[in-house]
C-alpha cells in the first residue's frame, strides 16, 4: 500500500481545518496560475489525479466538461468529495495515482493537484497518463518546487529574534526520498530536480506547453504570511500536450 496519509484521523482533521479544504479553489494560492493552463474542458473527458475532496472535478463540470474521473487512495477523502458532490457525470475511484491503469486515450485532459510529490517514480507516471490521453489532450498539474522540496527541513532560516532570514537551498542535485513534516506529522515526499520534471515529461513524448512558478495572487498579500511567499517559489505548474496524429 501507499503512503496514505491522509487516512489517519489527527493528520485528516488538521488538514480539513485548512483554508483550502474549507473555501476550495478561491483560497488556494496557485489556483489563479493553475486555471490559466487549463484548456477548454467544455465536453471534454477529465481524469483528475490525486482529486482529494473533489474541488476539481466539480469545477470542471462546472465548465461543462463531459465527464469527470477523480482518482484519490485516501477513503477519507473520497467520502468528503462524495458527500459534496451530486452529478452522476463525476466517478470517483480508490486508487494509488502511480497505479492507473485506464483504456487507451480514454481523457481528453488529466490534472494533478500538490499530488506528485508524493509519487516514487514520475516517469513511470508519465507514461501511463500518456497511455491514456487521447492526441491533442493536455496534461496540466501543480507540485511543490523543487527549491522547496529540496531540503527535507522545508523551513526558514530564521534570525535571533525569530525573523525570516531567507529560504535555504542545500541537496538540489541529491534527488529521492525526503522524509519532512506537514501539518505536524511525518510525511514521505520525493524531490526532483526542475530539470527531471521536464525531461521526463519529454521522454514520454509530451511536448511542454507552458511552465508558470506562481507567487500568491494579489488580494492574498495581506494574509499574515502571505508576501513572504513573493521571496522563493512554492509551486512549480506545468502544461504539456500530446500532439494529435
Amino acid at each position: 500500500m501507499k503512503q496514505n496519509k491522509y487516512d489517519e484521523p489527527g493528520f485528516f482533521t488538521t488538514y480539513s481545518r485548512l483554508a483550502r479544504s474549507v473555501e476550495g479553489l478561491n483560497a488556494a494560492g496557485e489556483w489563479h496560475a493553475f486555471r490559466e493552463l487549463l484548456p477548454s474542458l467544455r465536453e471534454k473527458k477529465v481524469l483528475d489525479l490525486g482529486c482529494g475532496f473533489g474541488w476539481h472535478c466539480r469545477y470542471a463540470r462546472e465548465q461543462q466538461a463531459r465527464s469527470v474521473v477523480g482518482v484519490d487512495l485516501s477513503e477519507k477523502m473520497l467520502a468528503r468529495a462524495r458527500e459534496t458532490t451530486t452529478d452522476p457525470a463525476i466517478e470517483y475511484l480508490r486508487l494509488p495515482i502511480e497505479d492507473i491503469d485506464f483504456a487507451p486515450e480514454e481523457f481528453e485532459v488529466v490534472i494533478s493537484s500538490l499530488a506528485i510529490h508524493y509519487v516514487k517514480r514520475f516517469d513511470l507516471l508519465c507514461q501511463r497518463v500518456y497511455h491514456c490521453l487521447a492526441p491533442g489532450g493536455a496534461f496540466v498539474f501543480s507540485v511543490e518546487h523543487p527549491v522547496f522540496t529540496a531540503l527535507a527541513e522545508q523551513n526558514w532560516h530564521y534570525g535571533p529574534g525569530g525573523e525570516r532570514l531567507h529560504w535555504p537551498v542545500d541537496n538540489y542535485q541529491q534527488e529521492g526520498i525526503r522524509h519532512t513534516t506537514f501539518l505536524d506529522h511525518e510525511v514521505v515526499k520525493y524531490h526532483r530536480t526542475f530539470s527531471s520534471y521536464m525531461n521526463d515529461l519529454l521522454a514520454a513524448g509530451f511536448h511542454l506547453t507552458k511552465v508558470a512558478e506562481p507567487g500568491p495572487p494579489e488580494e492574498m498579500l495581506d494574509i499574515p504570511g502571505m508576501r513572504d511567499e513573493l521571496r522563493r517559489p512554492l509551486f512549480l505548474l506545468i502544461a504539456a500536450s500530446k500532439q494529435a496524429s
